[in-house]
């Protein structure tokens, strides 16, 4: 595991990085995410993890969540963020960060966290769901949840990436636009 990234001079050593792979269900996130790891070194946690079972239940049934809802599973993802960064440990954390203000949550006091932004057309998504096995989020919220995407800004300097590139060319920008 990477604990530092070196920086300029011998003696000098950047604060670890932490990067919120972000999208819609079905982009790649997960994917991505674990292969940005694996690359670097660094620690990787699967965002949906840390969703409180309430939201795993009502997410099955093809209910799309609250705000309130996700409000746990944001503190969640925000507390994992602070451990790295306590730890001074680099990692990589999916979360679908639909909302600019869930964005602002886990990046907000923090200056080393990074957006990555996973984009593809809503095709190529709904195929890649239709393909997917084991996930407790089913294709039918695809649209609830592109309805909610308020897409990153400049502002949020994020790192977009085509998510219908080949993975190893989505891991190669994302590691550019570091």
């Amino acid at each position: 595991m990477t604990r530092f990234l070196q920086s300029a001079g011998p003696d000098r050593v950047a604060p670890a990085q932490i990067l919120v792979v972000m999208g819609v269900s079905g982009v790649g996130k997960t994917v991505v995410a674990e292969a940005v790891a694996a690359r670097c070194g660094w620690v990787f946690q699967e965002g949906d993890a840390l969703h409180p079972a309430a939201n795993i239940l009502k997410m099955s049934a093809g209910v799309p969540l609250s705000d309130a809802d996700r409000e746990p599973w944001l503190e969640a993802v925000a507390a994992w963020i602070d451990r790295q960064r306590a730890a001074q440990t680099s990692g990589v954390i999916t979360c679908s960060a639909l909302k600019r203000t869930y964005r602002e949550r886990l990046t907000r006091e923090r200056p080393t966290v990074r957006l990555v932004y996973l984009t593809a057309n809503e095709p190529l998504i709904a195929a890649r769901l239709a393909k997917r096995t084991g996930h407790f989020m089913p294709a039918g919220l695809l649209r609830s949840q592109l309805e909610a995407l308020e897409e990153p800004t400049a502002a949020e300097n994020p790192i977009v990436i085509d998510a219908a590139l080949p993975l190893e060319q989505i891991v190669d920008h994302v590691l550019v636009g570091l």
